[in-house]
């Protein structure tokens, strides 16, 4: 650890920390091309970013498939999208904490007849105390990461297959709250003392980590994986916390933000624009190409954390049971 500290301490350079504050300040580039009779993948689709950008895909005539916790929010979802654009909207429901959904859902995309077009990893949780899942993994490290990594690894075949696909990763500069890197030894944080920031970006950065792996499974297939900053927007995030979070959250932080249409915006450049056609394993912020910080470019640490994801999430013995 240690070590790794010293190293990242070496990397780490102002510039790239004025360039990130100077691009927090740009506005998305846009995409004006049709997406028609495209499918798109969206988490987290019922409301803030992926709502937002449910909309601005089913705009340009895209067919929708929205993986929610909440049927009835999914439902009315299904209405508003298809009354209003006259496209597909499907769902499906799916808790992105629970292993057994995330590997219900990933197995359901991959049976899809369908080819995928591009896939939004949009779900998202923060947290200020610690909270297990069912499965007695960290919460956030669980929605952020754990159920994209699965999405992903699953797909892949049938990405592949397909020879032309896009993954965004919706990712934050809040990694960068892992200033010294990831705890391979203590994913679940049960060493350390729990926080909220640095819980967040240590799952934003292993989220960037494995966009470095998925990269070379996906080199000269026509597939690309990106991660994004979706831009300093106002969403629902953060509900699950306490009353003062809550009043802080809506009378302070709130009031700062801007409209999540320039994310969805960013997305729907990001997943169309023909000026991307073939770029991947790259971090943006909003449509900005960035350097992300030190630990999340670790190529080492990639490989390690892609080994233990394995094992946390069990998943060559879950997909035999599929």
């Amino acid at each position: 650890m240690r070590k790794k500290t010293a190293q990242y301490i070496r990397e780490y350079k102002w510039s790239n920390i004025f360039a990130m504050i100077k691009n927090n300040s740009k506005d998305p580039k846009i995409c004006h091309n049709d997406f028609k009779n495209k499918l798109v993948v969206i988490t987290g689709a019922t409301s803030g970013i992926g709502y937002v950008t449910a909309r601005k895909y089913a705009s340009k005539g895209a067919n929708l498939l929205c993986i929610n916790r909440n049927t009835e929010k999914s439902e009315k979802l299904r209405r508003e999208i298809e009354g209003d654009f006259g496209v597909k909207c499907d769902y499906r429901i799916a808790d992105l904490s629970n292993l057994s959904d995330i590997f219900r859902v990933s197995n359901e995309l991959a049976q899809l007849n369908l080819p995928i077009d591009v896939i939004i990893h949009n779900a998202g949780v923060y947290l200020t105390k610690r909270e297990l899942t069912a499965n007695g993994l960290e919460k956030v490290f669980a929605v952020h990461y754990l159920s994209s990594f699965v999405i992903n690894y699953l797909l892949m075949g049938k990405l592949k297959a397909q020879q032309q696909a896009r993954i965004i990763m919706v990712g934050s500069e809040g990694h960068r709250f892992a200033a010294w890197g990831l705890r391979l030894g203590d994913l679940n944080w049960e060493k350390r003392r729990y926080s909220g920031l640095k819980s967040y970006g240590s799952a934003k950065t292993a989220q960037l980590l494995s966009m470095i792996v998925f990269n070379e499974h996906f080199k000269n297939t026509g597939v690309t994986i990106n991660t994004m900053h979706p831009g300093a927007v106002k969403t629902e995030t953060g509900q699950e916390n306490g009353p003062v979070y809550r009043w802080f959250k809506r009378n302070f932080f709130d009031k700062t933000l801007k409209s999540p249409e320039i994310s969805a915006e960013a997305l729907y450049y990001l997943g169309v624009s023909k000026e991307l056609d073939g770029v991947s394993a790259k971090f943006f912020n909003l449509t900005t190409e960035e350097e992300p910080a030190p630990p999340a470019m670790d190529k080492e640490v990639a490989y390690q954390l892609w080994d233990e994801t394995m094992k946390i999430t069990g998943i060559k013995e879950n997909v035999d049971k599929l």
